[in-house]
């Protein structure tokens, strides 16, 4: 059989995803548990008639009402008031923001770190755009030791530092004192992504890294309506930066790359923010309330402030994942070894899950 010229680093590469087996319960990607209702569903299916109908141009490239949305919606999330349409990006998943980020800044000859354990996409990102990956470490309690993370960002001066928060797979947030004294070292000479994915789950009162946009242009924000906005079939991931820094992102994106019905989706579900994020709350309490029961069980718990719970230590955490699918619960086997990773599902799904996972322990005692 021929081979084909793959590169070399990716010629054993396994594509990357989570395993979705057809079972009763799935709490393996962090997903929101619960559909949009009927009116916002009946206000997407408005808006994409509206786009459909004029789906033979091509759509707005620089997606105006979306960005000015998304600012409002952050402004009104934050209280940071100065956030304009200027300084708004946005594309298919906050991944493929950041694939704009290292397409712009990282490439080849340079570095991007992170500081692991974090998310996993990130190391897929660096390696596709030829960026060279420099992690550090986080401390035992998954935290990041500002002094540690200033030290191997001096050693290793990458053009691009990624700071989750709160991070995947531990869920465990960042101080705003870290990320700040973080930009302060980088300077100009670093792009530093404060990822807040699961930013909506934070504990009351945490605040957010885009009250620090003002005081480093070189500071980018990333956000998702896939986990709290319940859209994760919609795609639609975020950033705010100074217009400079999006300028760069304009440059390298491919023309047209947000389609109008993922346009007119995702202004739909902004329209009924508040519905859409009606349920964080309760998912907030469920996932501490899971935490509490995990550790009740005798289970290392990670401090969450996402919608998931990480939780060890076990001696063989692949096997409890296969009894766990065994009784029809899929959960992710993601994270430092003997560590696996529960997204916050329904009353009725955690409740199964931790029934299953009590016979499990029983079984092992």
């Amino acid at each position: 059989m021929n081979r084909l010229p793959a590169r070399p680093e990716i010629a054993a590469a396994q594509p990357y995803g989570a395993p979705h087996p057809d079972v009763p319960v799935r709490l393996n990607v962090n997903e929101n548990p619960y559909p949009p209702p009927p009116e916002v569903v009946e206000s997407i299916v408005t808006r994409v008639r509206r786009a459909a109908a004029g789906a033979n141009r091509y759509p707005d490239r620089d997606f105006g009402e979306l960005r000015s949305a998304l600012a409002d919606y952050l402004i009104r999330e934050s209280g940071v008031v100065n956030i304009g349409p200027e300084m708004i990006w946005a594309a298919n998943g906050s991944n493929e923001v950041l694939l704009h980020v290292l397409q712009a800044f990282g490439g080849p000859g340079r570095t991007v770190v992170a500081f692991e354990p974090t998310y996993s996409m990130y190391h897929e990102i660096a390696r596709g755009t030829f960026t060279a990956w420099r992690p550090g470490r986080l401390e035992a309690d998954f935290s990041l030791d500002a002094a540690h993370g200033i030290r191997h960002i001096d050693k290793v001066k990458p053009t691009v530092v990624l700071l989750p928060s709160p991070n995947a797979p531990t869920g465990t947030p960042l101080p705003l004192a870290t990320i700040d004294a973080i930009a302060d070292q980088t300077g100009g000479r670093a792009v530093v992504v404060v990822d807040e994915a699961y930013a909506e789950f934070r504990r009351p009162g945490r605040p957010s890294a885009l009250q620090l946009l003002d005081k480093h242009p070189h500071l980018a924000v990333t956000r998702t309506m896939s986990k709290a906005f319940a859209a994760a079939g919609v795609r639609l991931g975020y950033l705010a930066a100074a217009p400079e820094l999006v300028g760069y992102l304009r440059t390298v994106r491919l023309p047209y790359h947000l389609s109008a019905i993922t346009q007119a989706t995702a202004l739909a579900a902004l329209d009924h923010a508040g519905t859409m994020l009606g349920q964080v709350a309760e998912l907030r309490e469920r996932r501490d309330r899971l935490a509490a029961a995990l550790a009740a069980m005798g289970f290392e718990v990670a401090a969450s402030e996402a919608n998931f719970v990480l939780f060890g230590r076990l001696a063989d955490r692949h096997s409890v994942w296969e009894q766990l699918l065994a009784r029809g619960v899929v959960i992710r086997e993601v994270g430092p070894a003997g560590w696996l990773r529960v997204s916050v599902g329904s009353e009725l799904e955690t409740l199964t899950f931790l029934r299953a996972l009590a016979e499990i322990r029983k079984e092992l005692e």
